[in-house]
C-alpha cells in the first residue's frame, strides 16, 4: 500500500506523468487511511511512500508518516521510494524506524544521458540549469546509495528504460550502482504520457537492458509481475471522513461541551495549528444546536511544549481542535490533555454538525 503524503516534486521526467494527480494526504489522514484500509481486511505486506512528490522534497512529512505507521503497526514493513535528492542526511533515520529498504531510481550515471531523460531537477528551492542540476542529482544518488548501505539499510535501485536514450547506458548504471552497494535492481520501460510514445521500448530491447544489467546486479522479477497487489488504490477525495478515523468521532462531555476550529474565515478548515493566531469556538445554544460562541487567542509562536500547554489551558473546555495540519508533537501534548486533534480540510459547518452528531458529515 502506498501512502500519498510527499505533496512537492524536485525533478521531472520528460516521458513520465505530466503532473501529480493524487490528492496528498496528511500524515495523521495516511495513518487514518491505512488503519481503515486495515480494518476492511486487507491482507498488506508492506506500506510504502512513493508520491505523489518525492518523499525527500519535504522529509519531514515523510519522516512523520512513518514514525505514526511504525507507532501504530509496530510489525508493518515499511518503505520508500526516492530520487535521491536530499536522502543522505536522513539514512540514519530511516534505518531506527526499521524500514525494510529504501528505493533509489537511477536512470543514468553520465550526466548528458541524464540531460535526455529530465526536464527539470530542483535541488533545493529554485530549478537550477539542467546540467548543473542532473549532476547534482547524481551525486546525490551515489551518496544517498552510499549513506543507506552504511546505515545498514537494503537499497534498491529502480531503472527505467527509455528506448533510444538509455537502454544501451543500463549496464553501466548497473555496474556502478554495484559498486556503490546497492542490493538488487528493477529495470522496467517506460509509461509515457501522450506525446512520448517513441521512448517506449520494446520486448526485445527491454530483455537485452536486463540481460545486460544482470551481468552486474541481482534483479527483481519481470515487471509485468510488478505492481498487481497494491492495495488502498481509492485515495479519499477529501478528508473528512478520514479526520473522524484518526480518533473514532470523540464526543462532547459535560467538562468539554465545545469544539475549537483553526479556520482564517469561518467557512473551511484551513490552518496549520502552528499559524494560527486565533481559533473559532463552538458550542450547544440552550436549545441543543452548535453555534459559534466566540474566539480564542493561540499562545504566541515559540516555547515548545509549554506553548501546547498552554493553548490546552485555553481550550479545556473544549473536547476536539480541527486544524488543516499539525506537528506530531503538539497533537500529542494537546491529546494528553485531553483535547482529540483532528486533521481535516472540510467545511467548518458540516465538520461541527457532525461532531455533535447531526446528520451526515459533509464534504467540501
Amino acid at each position: 500500500m502506498h501512502l500519498p503524503v510527499a505533496p512537492r516534486a524536485n525533478s521531472r521526467i520528460r516521458y513520465g506523468a505530466s503532473g501529480m494527480k493524487s490528492r496528498v494526504l496528511s500524515p495523521g489522514e495516511a495513518l487514518a487511511w491505512l488503519g481503515r484500509t486495515l480494518d476492511g481486511g486487507a491482507d498488506i505486506g508492506v506500506v510504502g511512500i512513493t508520491g505523489p512528490g518525492d518523499p525527500f522534497a519535504a522529509p519531514e512529512l515523510t519522516l512523520e508518516t512513518l514514525e505514526l505507521v511504525r507507532g501504530a503497526h509496530p510489525d508493518m514493513p515499511l518503505c520508500v521510494t526516492t530520487n535521491g535528492l536530499n536522502v543522505a542526511d536522513h539514512a540514519r533515520a530511516l534505518a531506527d524506524l526499521g524500514l525494510s529498504h529504501v528505493t533509489v531510481e537511477v536512470h543514468a550515471v553520465d550526466p548528458k544521458v541524464a540531460e535526455n531523460i529530465y526536464a527539470w531537477v530542483r535541488p533545493g528551492t529554485r530549478t537550477i540549469p539542467l546540467a548543473q542540476g542532473v549532476r547534482e542529482l547524481l551525486n546525490a544518488q551515489a551518496g544517498a546509495i552510499t549513506a543507506l548501505r552504511k546505515a545498514g539499510l537494503t537499497v534498491k535501485v529502480n531503472t527505467t528504460i527509455f528506448k533510444g536514450i538509455n537502454a544501451a547506458h543500463v549496464e553501466e548504471v548497473a555496474k556502478v550502482v554495484s559498486g556503490l552497494g546497492a542490493d538488487i535492481m528493477a529495470v522496467a520501460p517506460c509509461c509515457p504520457f501522450e506525446g512520448g510514445e517513441d521512448a517506449i521500448p520494446g520486448s526485445e530491447l527491454m530483455s537485452t537492458a536486463m540481460e545486460l544489467a544482470g551481468r552486474h546486479m541481482e534483479l527483481m522479477a519481470a515487471w509485468e509481475a510488478c505492481g498487481r497487489d497494491l492495495v488502498g488504490t481509492d485515495i479519499p477525495e477529501s478528508s473528512c471522513d478520514l479526520a473522524f478515523a484518526q480518533t473514532g468521532a470523540p464526543k462532547p462531555t459535560a467538562e468539554r461541551p465545545n469544539i475549537a476550529v483553526a479556520s482564517s474565515g469561518g467557512m473551511d478548515v484551513d490552518q496549520h495549528l502552528g499559524h494560527a493566531a486565533r481559533l473559532l469556538v463552538y458550542g450547544p445554544r440552550e436549545d441543543g444546536l452548535p453555534c459559534l460562541l466566540g474566539t480564542r487567542f493561540a499562545p504566541e509562536p515559540g516555547g515548545g511544549d509549554a506553548r501546547w500547554k498552554l493553548l490546552a489551558e485555553r481550550l479545556s473546555d473544549c473536547f476536539a481542535l480541527l486544524v488543516s495540519s499539525a506537528g506530531e508533537r503538539p497533537r500529542k501534548v494537546l491529546s494528553d490533555s485531553g483535547l482529540s486533534v483532528l486533521v481535516t480540510d472540510c467545511g467548518v459547518e458540516g465538520m461541527v454538525d457532525a461532531l455533535y452528531g447531526g446528520g451526515k458529515r459533509r464534504k467540501k
